[in-house]
Formats: C-alpha cells, sequence, structure tokens
C-alpha cells in the first residue's frame, strides 16, 4: 500500500518520527528552511502537514501545495496559523487541546516562586563566591498569602488559580463575565486588576483579540515592587512597555516563557537582572510531548481515514 505523502516542520524527537516514518512518506522542512529546498514531488503531492513551531503558516505556503487537505497543528495554540485562510481553501486544522494544560500551570507557578524568591540569582550568588566572600543573599518576596492576578480564567488560568488556593493567596481574575468561582474576585478591565495584586499571570489565548491585552497602562498599575509572569504567547503583552519598565524599575520583575520574535528576542532582556527568562517550553516535559505527538498523529489517521478528526479547530 502505498503512504500517503506528508510534510512536517522543524524537527521531532525520535518517538514521534518514527510512527509517522513507518506510516506516511514524510518530507521535512526544518526551521528557517526555504520551501524551496523541498523537492517538485512534494509540493504535487502533499495531502497534509504536521505542522510544529511558532513560524508563520501562511496563505503563501499553503497555496504552494494544491492538494493540501489538512494541517494538524503539534500544540494547543494555532495563532501563527492562517485558520481563515485555511478554512476559506476547505483545509482542516486541528490542535492538541487539554493535554498540556498542567504543563503549562506548572510552569507558571514555577516562574512565580523562582521570580519571587529570586532562585535563579541565588544560586548565582553561591557559584559566584558571593555567599562565601559576601554573606547572605539579599531578602526576597514570599508568594504565600500574596495577591495574585490572572488574566484569563480559562483551562490554564483556572489550573493556575487552583494550584495557588493550598498557598493561601489571594486571587483575583480578568474574564469578560465573572466566573463561579470560590470567593476568588473578578476584574472586568486589566488595569484595575494590575492595580490591585502583587503580582500577574497570563494565562490567555494568543490571537488577534488579544495583541497587547497587557499594555503600558496594566505594567504601570502594577508597579515598582510588581511581578509580571507570561506563559501564554508573546503577543498578549506589550513588550516595549515591558522592557522600558522593567529597564525604569517602574516594574519590579518579570517571568517569561514567551516572546516576541522567537527565539530571536530582543537582546535587551539579556541586560536585565529583574528577568526570569525561559526558552518557551511551558509544556516541555517528555509525558506531555508524548502525547501531544500522539494526538496530532491520531488526528492525521482520522483525516486519511475520512473519520471525524478529534480535536478541530475549524
Amino acid at each position: 500500500m502505498t503512504k500517503k505523502p506528508i510534510l512536517t516542520f522543524e524537527t521531532y524527537d525520535d518517538w514521534d518520527a518514527a510512527p509517522m516514518e513507518a506510516e506516511y512518506q514524510v518530507y521535512n522542512l526544518p526551521h528557517g528552511a526555504s520551501l524551496d529546498s523541498l523537492p517538485a514531488k512534494a509540493f504535487q503531492t502533499v495531502e497534509a502537514f504536521a505542522f510544529k513551531g511558532h513560524d508563520a503558516l501562511d496563505a503563501r505556503i499553503m497555496d504552494a501545495f494544491p492538494k493540501l487537505g489538512m494541517i494538524a497543528n503539534y500544540g494547543v495554540g494555532f495563532d501563527t496559523i492562517d485558520v481563515a485562510h485555511a478554512t476559506s481553501r476547505g483545509i482542516k486544522v486541528t490542535n492538541t487541546p487539554d493535554v498540556l494544560t498542567e504543563d503549562v500551570a506548572d510552569l507558571a507557578v514555577g516562574m512565580l516562586i523562582a521570580a519571587s524568591r529570586g532562585m535563579i540569582g541565588a544560586s548565582d550568588w553561591i557559584r559566584s563566591g558571593n555567599w562565601a566572600k559576601n554573606g547572605a543573599y539579599g531578602l526576597q518576596s514570599k508568594v504565600s498569602g500574596s495577591r495574585v492576578g490572572i488574566v484569563g480564567l480559562g483551562r490554564i488560568g483556572r489550573a493556575v488559580a487552583d494550584r495557588l488556593v493550598p498557598f493561601g493567596c489571594d486571587l483575583h481574575y480578568f474574564a469578560r463575565q465573572p466566573k463561579d468561582t470560590p470567593g476568588w474576585t473578578h476584574h472586568s478591565d486589566i488595569v484595575s486588576l494590575a492595580g490591585a495584586v502583587d503580582s500577574l499571570i497570563i494565562c490567555v489565548s494568543g490571537g488577534p483579540e488579544t495583541v497587547g491585552i497587557v499594555g503600558a497602562e496594566a505594567i504601570a498599575a502594577l508597579g515598582p515592587n510588581g511581578l509580571l509572569v507570561n506563559a501564554s504567547r508573546g503577543t498578549t503583552v506589550d513588550e516595549g512597555a515591558l522592557l522600558a519598565a522593567l529597564e525604569s524599575g517602574a516594574l519590579g520583575k518579570a517571568a517569561l516563557d514567551v516572546f516576541l520574535n522567537e527565539p530571536d528576542i530582543d537582546a535587551r532582556f539579556m541586560a536585565l537582572d529583574n528577568v526570569l527568562l525561559s526558552p518557551h517550553q511551558s509544556s516541555g516535559t517528555v509525558q506531555t510531548r508524548k502525547i501531544m505527538g500522539q494526538l496530532q498523529r491520531d488526528n492525521l489517521a482520522a483525516y486519511f481515514a475520512g473519520k471525524p478528526l478529534l480535536t478541530p479547530v475549524n
């Protein structure tokens, strides 16, 4: 039986690559590679994409493959995929929701604790010999009992909040409408939310509706003692305003897993000692990545079998 041709993007771990290669004729487009690097046969035959990464998947790429009928995204976010164009062409798009909620929430809370307690700097304090030479590390900020604001109380936002309940945190959240919560405080305005808390964790989805949703005014309201944590998408915060506030001290600290222009992020971040940097690895555990890959392949299999897709986007 002839294998169906698919195009994979970026690099997959062996546990994902091997089953795809066993099932399909796989063409691959590594990160940064040009479409011109693919053989002509790929353009003529590929029917599905196994998409991975954060580069733009736009109309130009889709239209280069006239037989394309399905894009299986590896990840819950699909803001880099031109879903409107895919839909106009009848191309089905899927993602991998739910399976990475716990990992993202774990990392968001972990970054909150690590930044509040200065854990990276504390490790460097020992390694540099400062502890032995200069004594105790500087005092940091307490997480337990602090006021924490969550921007977006969807699956991930609620998982973050649930983790902070045992810490005795005073929880506030932004959502369009109040949600059924155990005494958490609803804010209909992000600036109001930022002004009421010690730390602000961004948990909204990416996409046009949330670009710059946390802007300069909210960052200013969080203030010189505040901490901003972002494990959502780099587009959700005004990065220019964030950098300016961190540089001037108008914002105390930030802990960031996401940025604009990943992985070539703004070099100004490297010069700051009040920001914790993480390379967009919120779902980066072996367990979750294996489940994500399986769900991506299950969607591909359903498409080629003519069955309903498991997690359709459009």
